[in-house]
């Protein structure tokens, strides 16, 4: 069997380490094509003297010299390139079948659209695909022939959940509702005074999973939940009266689907993000992953709590965003970006996130964009409404 090519998207983010982790257990199924990562020339560097890709892509030209310079002195014939259009040209290689999505934010939009236009199969971690460009985004997939492959814990739990030969039609799979579980962060049991005085390391530790500082984040504000609430609409044709979100400190239980008879079919496992990589990957086959068995024995009770919109208001804004349709979850995401990064750089409170991104959304206009250029400037004046609301804060 011939190994299937794979760009990596996202290299040296914990999602593209842990896939990484995953190809190296499979050689004679996988060869690393292309790598991309942003300014950690360090770490792609290790990865590619590993792996030994056609392509690495940096974000500048100095990163790219830098990091030319010291392949070549090690032998290698990688050839290193910059900028956002070489992200879209490794992903539409002949030799590139698989592309792990991993860029985080708006940024990894149009190399994941390029992905689907031209008709690899998506292995899809970056949920700001189809949070800001949903419609866009499956309606290129179903046009270039792509095949779509949700890695968040979540969808890929909904996704093994279902039917094997679900197309989109909840009615006619017998299904009442998609629950997606949450950790609820490390602020779960914080009171709304003492989430006044959280701090950047404090919402950056977070109790389960092992993330970036802007997921890590979101986990603690339920944004990332309500982003996700927002991915499954389009990836399971779910309307949101349909979408429930159930808070599950163990992170045991990765998402379930109630049925019309009264079944719930869910997904359990350790929390490690190489299942889900591992599931996308070789899907319909399983593979291993390195992640050890769950021990039911060991591993206490499992609990469940409705979440608190009052105190996590983030959650219920991405509710109203989907509800609302046209550009309003688009906005809703670039409103968060700019507030987590100011909440990160210490410009910003953690309780005033959500008043950012309510303010933008409130303060632009939401009417649908028609094509990704649209969308992107929609994108951009919502980063810019919300930099002045953050400097007003």
């Amino acid at each position: 069997m011939k190994p299937q090519g794979i760009a990596v998207l996202g290299a040296t983010g914990s999602i593209g380490v842990n896939t990484l982790d995953v190809v190296a257990r499979h050689p004679e199924r996988y060869r690393v094509v292309a790598l991309s990562g942003h300014h950690q020339v360090d770490r792609l560097f290790e990865q590619a003297c590993r792996f030994s890709p056609l392509y690495v892509v940096v974000a500048d030209a100095a990163s790219a010299n830098d990091l030319q310079g010291r392949l070549q002195e090690q032998g290698l014939a990688t050839e290193v390139l910059h900028g956002a259009a070489a992200l879209e040209r490794v992903v539409s290689l002949p030799e590139v079948d698989v592309v792990m999505a991993a860029i985080v934010g708006a940024a990894g939009l149009p190399s994941a659209m390029a992905a689907a236009r031209a008709g690899k199969k998506i292995l899809l971690a970056n949920k700001e695909s189809l949070v800001v460009a949903g419609r866009l985004f499956v309606e290129a997939v179903r046009q270039h022939g792509a095949t779509l492959l949700p890695v968040d814990s979540e969808h890929s739990a909904i996704f093994q959940s279902l039917p094997h030969d679900y197309a989109g039609n909840l009615e006619a799979s017998g299904i009442r509702k998609i629950i997606l579980t949450a950790s609820g962060g490390p602020f779960r049991q914080h009171s709304a005074e003492a989430l006044l005085q959280v701090t950047v390391e404090d919402a950056c530790r977070h109790p389960n999973w092992v993330m970036g500082r802007k997921i890590s984040v979101d986990s603690a504000s339920l944004m990332n939940k309500g982003l996700e609430v927002i991915e499954a609409h389009w990836l399971f044709s779910a309307p949101p009266e349909q979408i429930d979100v159930v808070v599950h400190p163990q992170s045991v239980i990765h998402s379930m689907v109630q049925y019309r008879d009264g079944s719930v079919m869910a997904q359990l496992g350790s929390p490690d993000m190489r299942t889900p990589i591992a599931c996308a990957l070789a899907w319909p086959e399983r593979i291993e992953a390195g992640v050890g068995s769950l021990d039911f024995f060991s591993m206490g009770n499992l609990s469940f709590e409705q979440p608190d919109l009052r105190r996590f208001p983030c959650l219920g804004l991405a509710f109203d965003s989907l509800r609302s349709g046209g550009d309003a979850p688009a906005v809703l995401n670039a409103a968060n970006e700019v507030a987590v990064a100011a909440f990160l750089e210490g410009r910003l409170r953690f309780v005033d996130i959500a008043a950012v991104v309510e303010a933008t959304l409130a303060g632009v206009s939401l009417s649908p964009s028609t094509s990704l250029a649209a969308l992107l400037d929609k994108d951009g004046e919502a980063r810019r409404f919300a930099v002045n609301k953050v400097g007003s804060c």
